[in-house]
């Protein structure tokens, strides 16, 4: 968690963090998952403050989730069910 807040408050860090994340052992996968979905509901309410700064936390935090789970919790529109086959 120390290392996401690092992320989180200097997006820069990313590329040069990512194996990190990749790599470190996770001990509550859950709580992480959901630590990546609070930032990216925190950064979609405050984007009218800062829009560049919530867009890079948002940005991070879309991306380490799809690093570490392989999909977006929060997706939108791709599978929402309205196919007729």
């Amino acid at each position: 968690m120390l290392l996401l807040s690092e992320v989180i408050e200097d997006p820069l860090k990313l590329p040069y963090l990512l194996e990190a994340f990749y790599t470190a052992p996770i001990k509550n996968e859950k709580a992480f998952h959901f630590a990546l979905v609070r930032v990216q509901v925190d950064s979609d309410l405050r984007m009218h403050e800062d829009l560049q700064k919530y867009q890079q936390r948002k940005y991070v935090a879309e991306t380490l989730e799809k690093l570490l789970y392989g999909e977006l919790m929060l997706s939108v529109g791709e599978n929402s069910g309205t196919e007729n086959d």
